[in-house]
């Protein structure tokens, strides 16, 4: 399986430097840290496996059903895209730090098993999209019997 084991967060200078920089000027060096770019990619996604399934879930508060698209294609690669629209800002009002993500988003992740891609099961609920992708059972390999002369 491609898939990579979950570590927990090691020290990310990058933000550690962003954070201070901003918390002294208020003026952000990496701006694509504060977007999640840098970082790993919005929406998040965790990954789960059993011996039946592969499980993904990924937290799109905001966001309707119908705003949200799934594909899996014939090499095992998911995609999950959407767009969360930005609100209205208003010129009445100070901004003082923005940090949840808009525009449009597109994740991919190649499962790296066989599934069985007419089984492909996708829920919607309270901001969390879990996709339930059935593995394929693998056939036994054929016993030959071998005749000794």
């Amino acid at each position: 399986m491609t898939l990579i084991n979950w570590r927990p967060k090691s020290v990310d200078l990058f933000r550690e430097l962003d954070d201070a920089q901003s918390h002294l000027l208020g003026l952000t060096m990496f701006p694509g840290l504060e977007k999640g770019f840098l970082k790993g990619g919005w929406p998040a996604l965790d990954v789960e496996e059993d011996k039946n399934n592969i499980s993904v879930k990924a937290d799109l508060p905001g966001l309707k059903q119908e705003e949200i698209e799934i594909s899996v294609d014939e090499d095992g690669m998911l995609t999950i895209k959407g767009e969360r629209k930005s609100e209205v800002e208003s010129k009445d009002k100070n901004y003082h730090k923005v940090e949840r993500a808009y525009g449009a988003f597109e994740r991919s992740l190649r499962i790296g098993v066989p599934i069985d891609r007419e089984k492909v099961k996708a829920a919607y609920k309270n901001g969390v999209l879990e996709v339930t992708l059935p593995k394929i059972e693998k056939t036994k390999p054929k016993q030959i019997k071998v005749d000794v002369n």
